[in-house]
């Protein structure tokens, strides 16, 4: 039996995944060992960075992925950066592959005149501060009674959704003491969400629409003029059940709209809106966003209108997708934001597959797909690793323990599976005298104090 050593870059689902999958698949034809890096002292990537924390559901996926890591056979190594605490060469001499598995965690461009001006976001530095992300500001300044949301994904919807809801009603989750003052601190009275298309082309689930709709103390607020625009979408959400639910749900808000009136927030749904320009003060703050209205074309797609509309916001937050990030010395598509690949196979510019060298997950098919796609797109990757078709690198260091010598040779502070579970403890620690399944603890020094066993009361 082939002795395989394989390090997985991310230890986000797509890394734990392909780990699993790589591991499960081995038995019986290779002896294989896995390593797992991650630049952040905690894993599971997007589901504890990414994803809003007043989501029950992600508790399941959390569950699974921890237990994928406890099952054994996978080694952790976090708060390693590659590139800086570790490089391509460095895994050349130890590896016989590597399997990139970063993700896409900055927010795609959305180029339109004003969208740098102060008070314009990204969804994704949103996200990452009101779910504890270690890398970004504590504070959020939320001083706008008026805000705007371009997008019509599951991540417009949360972001939406947190900006309306009042900061008590996310107190039982475990968003951080920083998150919850900023919250509280909030001015929003409007959140105005705005997507190209018309409600039934819209990216979001049918679970993301109706939780919308149930933000205490909120009106959900939709327009007339939007719906019954294109014959085409409404003939389809008859023969599709998605799309169906989607219809029935806006059907139920549209019959509520008069009853509307006494929340302290609403929450707006715009349709047939193209962003045209952020309008802006003589001091560079956001004003306004100006909106062309489509319309749909008779083939499935939109046009264009010419009708502008100006809407009075003081903070605009693209939510426009997601987009991967350049890895030292690895190949990158600047315009689709992945590692380029045939099959999870690393390709060079000119199309030639690099050895020993793969990629999975959002950084391999940008940011598309759920859970399950994750899954299905890391077996298509482990079957080339464990094929051997682009040839595996032939590491020239044997002992295992020596990449563990090697990060303390660089006074890396690593944290390992025990040290997850330290800080996971603690967490939860935090929050019983709350009541609260747990508080995320966000600054990165206390997160590896705690992981590493060194002593943070309670």
């Amino acid at each position: 039996m082939s002795k395989l050593r394989v390090a997985v870059i991310g230890a986000g689902p797509a890394g734990i995944y392909a780990s699993d999958i790589l591991r499960k698949e081995a038995e019986g034809t290779h002896e294989v060992s896995i390593d797992l890096f991650d630049r952040l002292p905690a894993p599971y990537g997007l589901v504890r960075y990414g994803v809003a924390p007043d989501h029950p559901r992600i508790k399941g996926v959390v569950s699974a992925l921890r237990g994928v890591l406890d099952t054994g056979g996978i080694r952790v190594f976090g708060n390693v950066d590659f590139g800086s605490d570790i490089t391509l060469e460095d895994l050349k001499e130890r590896y016989n592959a590597v399997i990139f598995a970063t993700g896409a965690m900055r927010d795609a461009p959305l180029n339109i005149p004003g969208i740098d001006a102060e008070g314009s976001y990204g969804a994704a530095d949103f996200v990452n501060w009101y779910d504890g992300h270690p890398d970004v500001p504590r504070e959020w300044t939320l001083d706008a009674e008026h805000v705007a949301v371009v997008g019509n994904g599951n991540v417009a919807l949360d972001v939406a959704r947190v900006l309306a809801k009042q900061a008590d009603d996310m107190l039982p989750t475990e968003i951080p003491t920083n998150v919850y003052e900023g919250l509280k601190a909030s001015k929003v009275t409007d959140v105005h969400v705005f997507g190209r298309r018309g409600p039934l082309q819209v990216k979001f689930t049918p679970l993301e629409l109706r939780e919308l709709g149930e933000v205490p103390d909120s009106d959900l607020i939709v327009y007339e003029e939007d719906f019954d625009r294109d014959p085409a979408a409404d003939e389809e959400s008859k023969r599709n059940k998605q799309l169906l639910v989607i219809s029935r749900i806006f059907g139920k808000w549209r019959e509520q709209q008069d009853a509307l009136g006494n929340a302290s927030r609403r929450i707006h749904l715009h349709f047939w809106s193209r962003p045209e320009a952020v309008l802006t003060n003589e001091a560079g703050r956001v004003t306004g966003i100006r909106m062309e209205r489509t319309e749909p074309d008779g083939d499935g797609g939109i046009r264009n209108t010419g009708e502008m509309r100006d809407y009075e916001v003081g903070q605009v937050y693209r939510a426009v997708g997601y987009f991967g990030s350049p890895l030292e010395e690895i190949p990158y598509d600047p315009v689709n934001g992945v590692i380029p690949n045939h099959g999870g196979r690393v390709v060079d510019a000119a199309g030639n597959i690099v050895p020993g060298m793969f990629a999975t997950g959002w950084i391999k098919r940008g940011p598309v797909g759920l859970i399950g796609h994750t899954k299905s797109d890391a077996k298509e990757t482990i079957e080339h690793v464990l094929a051997g078709e682009s040839g595996w690198w032939q590491p020239t260091i044997t002992n295992e323990d020596e990449i563990v010598e090697l990060l303390d040779e660089r006074n890396v502070r690593y944290t390992d599976l025990e040290g997850w579970h330290n800080l996971d403890a603690h967490e939860v620690a935090l929050g019983e005298p709350q009541e609260r399944e747990r508080v995320k603890v966000v600054d990165r020094e206390e997160m590896l104090g705690v992981s590493r066993g060194e002593d943070y009361s309670i």
